[in-house]
């Protein structure tokens, strides 16, 4: 029977691998080039179609992998959980491959996060904000009035009046165009023309109580009225009632005014006070002001006065919360002060407006997302978690964006329900400072999201030793460092103290401690006035600067400086004898050149079975039988699982032979295969200058195969010349036999030299164990000699010694005889033995015991 009725149909071979215990025992899986990491053939050998005589239409022929049954939740669950797979919630620290695919994951998925935060951070701020600011600041701040002073140089009562009855009013209302034209009704109640005032303006202020301070006896007869610097607890309460409609005299509490505590120049001054709404024009404002004036509503008393209103820009959807502080300490005059800020309360009006919304939920999916990594990252590492700055800085993202997101919620809800009041009575205070107030923390604290999700990027690109300098440089110093911070502050807030102390009285920037401690910063960046220090003190003002010079930018600073160089210059060192974690260029080139390799390795297996469907049939039958199929493949490297399968899968009537139109068939789907890989190399190449295209060794011989079997199928008359070359870039048949009796050769040697040094070392663990045996058998005999009685005579210890030596000279030459190299002990312990026994005779006496 020949070697073609021994074998299987081609029908029966293409199911004869389903019940294989690995999946690679099937050969249609050698083929397939999805998943696989080492693709051999074709795409044409993916999908393995194969026709069902008896439905009579072709059917997909699925690969039955032998893996665990699991449920369809437990996959889904797994598919879930490594969404979220980490460094930190992988092992990987054993698999190079898995940490760099880990960290390049991570790192393009926090990218994504880091353009989504940065897209709606910015799509909150503008230049124009700035622009707006500056607008509003020029107009209340630098209006000249009557006299042609300004709101920034009021120094008194009687200025801030001025500025009332003439900045103030003339910039509130605008009822006029440039050429004194009267404007309509409809387009009154704008600043600029642009901006809408939102509700009236309103003045507001604080005083404190009468004799709320004590004076000292030797003035209580001089001064009988006494009024303290302001604080809540000496706040005047007192109400009076005022039979023309004024509010500006009686006291509200700071929850009947809804209102909030502000801090000032000189306190922080609460939400409560006397109140006063300015009128809609500038007669109606002009008259309340002038009533003010009349009744003295500023008094001795007043700590504070306030001129709080809002203002909205349509054109550029930004509101601009405006509030002018005039101070009046208890040492007289005024101090002006200000604040305007421009915030964006409506979020969503514009296309632009909704894309940012947009990146608002996607930001929102990110948070959750991280939420969920950091919580599997703590229930991995427990305590030990906390002890890592990186996962720190993640918390204080998470949680800060946490709060902005909340934040957001509420100014959404609370502008609707303002604005929603705010036309239903227009006639009343447009309150938007509390909401303007902590629109401006939102905007920082989404600038501080920021700044620390950019220097987190560090945690994802710390795999490059470049990368790691500056963390590595301040983590070994940094012991160093603080105990220089100690000094360096000693020294510091001594001179702080000093120029407060000095100059506290007479120079602005020394007027208290923290000026003082920020002005001493400002010297060392060579920020100072020293005409001022020597105005104030002419001796004890240069010699202050020339001994902070001297200590603290001369030796402290340079000590600093000595401390980081130094320890940069140890770090710099080492890591110029450290490699990589890994570099991610080179990871790019091995997945680029992988890539290209596996459209060479495609491009071969077409090239080989192209040549073999010309050259394989012998006989010139235009039928193609399964042995001549075989012995041209096998000539090339294929294992016969490859072969089979590959014959398998166009061999449709099972004949065990391909006839002419399952040969056209395969050559054509061989043809589309060569067409996708060129489209293929095109793209390649214009996406990159592809490398060299030297084919690489394309064979995968099978374990069981041997060259003999080769050998043995080879046509004897050598008809098949194209066996005996495969091209250019081929290697022929000839060369892979030499080179795998090559191989032979070289594990025979290896073998043989693996075996001789396996009885190394057993005869070297003989010997050691006989050195064991040894030095216990002297042990012995020495023992024996000090623990003999006095008594013994020479004889006894003689023949105790003797029958000793002996026992152990019979264990040694027994021990030869069955040594693994089959010699007697070393010459030099046989001599010894000799020696032993020589001087042990018998009638040798004294000396002889002696000499033992």
């Amino acid at each position: 029977m020949t070697s073609r009725d021994n074998r299987p149909t081609s029908a029966q071979s293409r199911t004869a691998w389903g019940d294989m215990d690995s999946g690679y025992g099937r050969p249609d899986n050698q083929f397939e080039f999805g998943p696989r990491d080492d693709p051999d053939l074709p795409v044409a050998m993916e999908n393995d179609i194969y026709m069902d005589r008896d439905k009579g239409k072709n059917e997909v022929a699925t690969t039955k992998l032998p893996t665990e049954k699991q449920g369809c939740f437990t996959r889904f669950g797994k598919g879930v959980r490594s969404l979220w797979a980490t460094r930190q919630t992988e092992e990987t620290k054993g698999n190079r491959e898995l940490h760099v695919k880990t960290t390049l994951r991570e790192l393009i998925i926090y990218l994504v996060f880091l353009i989504i935060l940065c897209v709606v951070t910015f799509g909150m701020t503008s230049t124009t904000m700035y622009y707006y600011t500056k607008v509003m600041s020029d107009l209340f701040l630098d209006t000249t009035h009557e006299s042609g002073g300004t709101f920034r140089t009021i120094t008194n009562v009687e200025d801030f009046w001025k500025f009332a009855r003439g900045p103030l009013v003339r910039g509130l209302h605008w009822e006029t165009w440039y050429n004194n034209d009267a404007l309509p009704p409809s387009e009154q109640g704008y600043i600029y023309y642009e901006n809408k005032l939102l509700g009236l303006p309103r003045l507001r202020q604080l005083k404190v109580s009468s004799n709320s301070c004590v004076v000292h006896e030797n003035f209580k007869d001089v001064i009988r009225e006494c009024y303290d610097s302001y604080s809540s607890n000496l706040e005047d309460k007192t109400s009076v009632v005022n039979l023309d409609n004024y509010t500006a005299f009686t006291y509200k509490t700071e929850e009947e005014l809804d209102g909030s505590s502000h801090e000032a120049t000189i306190a922080t001054y609460s939400g409560a006070g006397y109140v006063q709404n300015l009128g809609k024009t500038q007669n109606e404002s002009l008259e309340v002001i002038n009533y003010l004036f009349k009744k003295l509503w500023i008094t001795r008393g007043t700590r504070v006065a306030f001129v709080d209103f809002t203002v909205y820009n349509a054109n550029i959807n930004l509101f601009c919360a405006i509030r002018l502080i005039v101070e009046f300490p208890a040492t007289g005059g005024a101090i002006p002060s200000w604040d305007f800020r421009t915030v964006k309360l409506i979020r969503y009006v514009t296309i632009k407006d909704y894309f940012i919304m947009a990146c608002e939920f996607i930001f929102v999916l990110f948070i959750a997302y991280y939420i969920v990594e950091e919580a599997l990252e703590i229930k991995k590492h427990k305590l030990s978690y906390f002890k890592s700055l990186w996962n720190i800085l993640d918390l204080t993202v998470i949680i800060i964006a946490l709060l902005c997101i909340a934040f957001d919620i509420y100014r959404t809800v609370e502008v609707d329900n303002k604005l929603s009041e705010l036309i239903s009575h227009p006639d009343q205070y447009a309150d938007f400072e509390f909401l303007s107030y902590w629109q401006t923390r939102f905007d920082n604290a989404i600038a501080i999201a920021v700044f620390f999700a950019w220097v987190k990027i560090f945690k994802y690109i710390s795999f490059n030793k470049t990368m790691t300098q500056l963390s590595s440089t301040l983590g070994r110093c940094a012991k160093d460092l603080l105990g220089f911070a100690v000094m360096f502050f000693i020294i510091f807030l001594a001179f702080t103290q000093l120029g407060y102390l000095l100059f506290g009285t007479q120079v602005k920037d020394f007027s208290n401690f923290g000026n003082s401690f920020f002005t001493l910063f400002r010297i060392i960046l060579g920020d100072f006035d020293f005409h001022q220090l020597e105005a104030a003190n002419r001796y004890l003002g240069p010699i202050f600067f020339m001994l902070f010079v001297f200590f603290v930018f001369f030796v402290l600073i340079n000590m600093f400086l000595a401390i980081i160089n130094d320890t940069y210059s140890e770090v710099k060192g080492d890591m110029a004898n450290q490699m990589n974690e890994f570099e991610m260029t080179d990871y790019f080139k091995r997945g680029y050149q992988k890539m290209v390799d596996k459209l060479n390795l495609k491009r071969d297996k077409i090239q080989d079975i192209h040549e073999t469907l010309k050259h394989a049939d012998i006989n010139g039958d235009d039928k193609l039988d399964f042995d001549e199929w075989r012995q041209d493949l096998k000539t090339r490297g294929y294992a016969d699982g490859e072969i089979e399968a590959l014959f398998a899968k166009y061999d449709i009537d099972g004949d065990r032979v391909l006839d002419k139109d399952e040969q056209i068939r395969m050559q054509e789907d061989l043809n589309n295969q060569k067409a996708a890989l060129n489209k293929e190399y095109d793209e390649l190449e214009k996406s990159g200058n592809r490398p060299g295209t030297a084919r690489r060794a394309s064979s995968r011989i099978s374990e069981n195969d041997d060259s003999g079997d080769e050998s043995s199928e080879m046509d004897e008359n050598g008809s098949k010349s194209t066996r005996s070359g495969r091209g250019s870039n081929g290697v022929s048949y000839e060369e892979f036999t030499v080179l795998s009796r090559r191989v032979d050769r070289m594990e025979h040697s290896i073998g043989s030299i693996v075996s001789k040094i396996d009885a190394v070392l057993v005869k070297l663990e003989a010997m050691e164990k006989a050195k064991l045996k040894r030095r216990e058998t002297m042990g012995k005999i020495l023992d024996s000699i000090t623990e003999t009685d006095g008594s013994n005579s020479d004889e006894m210890k003689r023949e105790q010694m003797e029958k000793l030596v002996r026992e152990e000279l019979e264990r040694w030459d027994s021990e030869t005889s069955f040594s693994p190299s089959g010699r007697g002990a070393s010459p030099s312990s046989g001599s010894s033995a000799r020696g032993v026994r020589a001087r042990s005779r018998p009638g040798s006496g004294q000396h002889g015991s002696s000499e033992v």
